[in-house]
């Protein structure tokens, strides 16, 4: 069973080479989210308190509606289903993102 409790039809063979390459691919990430954290780890507030989460993650989250803005023709609806998230939860990230569509095209 899996984590939500479903059954997985997958053959054996096949859920190893995914399971291989989703490692690979969290090794790349690392590796690169280890050359990001030495570059921003260098700012602080002035508080000692570092914003390199936030920052990471809102670096992320911004390039992932990008890359799903663009492979949906940048119709919304069809790049928040691409991510998996709400369309209404997808537009109010766009705009705390600051991503505008008419600008990115």
């Amino acid at each position: 069973m899996t984590m939500r409790g479903k059954k997985q039809n997958k053959p054996a063979a096949e859920i190893g080479v995914q399971e291989k390459l989703y490692a690979a691919v969290e090794e790349i990430l690392e590796k690169k989210l280890d050359d990001l954290a030495t570059v921003l780890s260098v700012s602080d507030n002035g508080n000692g308190k570092s914003k390199l989460h936030a920052e990471v993650m809102a670096m992320v989250e911004k390039g992932l509606f990008k890359i799903a803005l663009r492979r949906s023709s940048y119709i919304k609806s069809t790049a928040a289903t691409f991510l998996g998230i709400n369309r209404n939860t997808f537009t109010d990230k766009m705009a705390k993102l600051g991503i505008d569509c008419e600008k990115i095209r």
